[in-house]
């Protein structure tokens, strides 16, 4: 049986450490305080330091909260770095109107990459159109149909590659370095966000009033693929409504590193 609760099946719910839809649009717009302010210039340094030291520099750009930070200032501050992203095939119609958003707002085109056609009808022969509930091994195998060897296509030739993850995201995000060779892709992985929380991310973007997926707003922290994404409950980590039908150390699409699970005897 197809596991409930997909995409816009819950309405509206809390985000872990976040900001509802009523404090986000309620009372005065936020201002960029002076320790936002460090954030962002540091954030900003580190981007240049990853053009200086590697070149050609790419950014993955998500679509989520984090991505419209990073799209920003990479636009406004370090618009040499490349920006690309994935459509996977199967993204909330809200994420592709979100795209074209970013696009018209600041007049530059996000490169988008496909997964490849014969590969997906390979595994829906195989697994089903929606086979990624069968298991953990046909999860992951849609994962890297649909975005990791996409990914891998955008970034080749590159020296590096910007991701929008944070240590308080979960306990394998929490481990990473600002700068760090990426054994999966031979490229230095730069993650200037690494140490915002998500009250700075949504304080940024308010005060800037910049556009952002409107499923944010329907308690939906994290947005991946549609049948793979629900809105999280109040006080849920931030991450649990992505493929939470899993564990929570398996919750990875693949593109940064999850825990194995343990051997069994």
């Amino acid at each position: 049986m197809t596991p409930g609760g997909t995409l816009g099946s819950m309405g509206q719910s809390l985000t872990q450490a976040g900001l509802t839809q009523a404090a986000r649009h309620a009372g005065p717009v936020p201002t960029v305080d002076a320790a936002l302010a460090a954030q962002v210039e540091a954030s900003v340094a580190l981007l240049r330091r990853a053009v200086a030291e590697h070149g050609r520099v790419v950014y993955a750009n998500s679509l989520g909260a984090e991505a419209i930070v990073l799209t920003d200032l990479i636009c406004t501050q370090v618009p040499q770095i490349d920006i690309v992203t994935i459509d996977t095939g199967r993204l909330p119609e809200e994420t592709l109107g979100l795209l074209d958003r970013l696009e018209r707002r600041y007049q530059r085109r996000i490169r988008v990459f496909y997964p490849d056609a014969q590969a997906i009808e390979r595994y829906v022969r195989e697994h089903g159109i929606n086979g990624f509930y069968n298991g953990l091994d046909e999860r992951l195998r849609c994962c890297h149909i649909r975005k990791v060897e996409p990914f891998r296509r955008a970034v080749a030739g590159y020296g590096a590659w910007v991701t929008g993850v944070r240590r308080e995201q979960s306990e394998q995000r929490a481990s990473g370095q600002a700068l760090m060779p990426d054994a999966q892709s031979g490229l230095v992985k730069v993650s200037p966000l690494l140490e915002w929380s998500e009250p700075a991310i949504w304080t940024y973007i308010l005060a800037k009033k910049l556009p952002y997926n409107p499923l944010h707003d329907r308690g939906y922290p994290s947005i991946g693929c549609a049948p793979c994404t629900r809105a999280i409950e109040p006080g849920q980590d931030h991450r649990a409504g992505r493929w939470w039908w899993e564990q929570p150390d398996s919750r990875e699409c693949g593109l940064h590193p999850r825990k194995r699970p343990a051997a069994t005897a």
